[in-house]
């Protein structure tokens, strides 16, 4: 039997896969009237106690829902060729191919040297270009997200053996 630990574990793989395959993850938020907004976020970082965070630096409409409902939504697939052409080839995903993590967002705040640090380890191949230069060099705030619960992306016949059970996080 999994544990909670272990779980979050075999969680953070699943993010680490989509972020190498994608580049990037789905954040889903609800604005003031209940209507639904999807923001692509590529600089999300989990941390080992369930918690994470991610660069806010263009995500306002996220930022104002968020503000209003801190609940969301964030959807990580693994979308790499390999990835699916091995599961396909063998009928059987070796890992959960993707991951929904539900939680609450906190406050924008500014980012500490640590996660700067981290952010510009990530991105520094790609800040060699000119448009990388454009899109990452002016990182200053963050938002902490606060993971209450995950569920697998699943397709039945194909999941692993052992693939953790969703968990919602006490």
């Amino acid at each position: 039997m999994s544990t909670p630990a272990d779980d979050w574990n075999e969680v953070r793989s699943i993010v680490a896969r989509a972020r190498r395959s994608t580049g990037h993850f789905a954040i889903a938020s609800v604005d003031a009237t209940g209507a639904p907004n999807v923001t692509p976020v590529g600089t999300l970082f989990l941390r080992a106690d369930r918690t994470g965070y991610f660069f806010d630096q263009y995500t306002k409409a996220l930022g104002r829902n968020a503000d209003a409902e801190a609940r969301v939504c964030l959807m990580a697939v693994d979308s790499g060729g390999s990835f699916w052409f091995r599961s396909l080839l063998a009928g059987r995903f070796p890992a959960a191919p993707g991951v929904r993590l539900d939680g609450t967002l906190g406050a924008r705040r500014p980012a500490i040297a640590e996660e700067l640090d981290e952010v510009r380890r990530r991105v520094r191949p790609m800040r060699l270009l000119r448009g990388g230069k454009l899109l990452w060099s002016d990182f200053t705030h963050v938002r902490d997200i606060t993971v209450t619960g995950f569920r697998l992306v699943r397709y039945p016949v194909m999941m692993p053996v052992g693939a953790p059970r969703d968990r919602e996080f006490g």
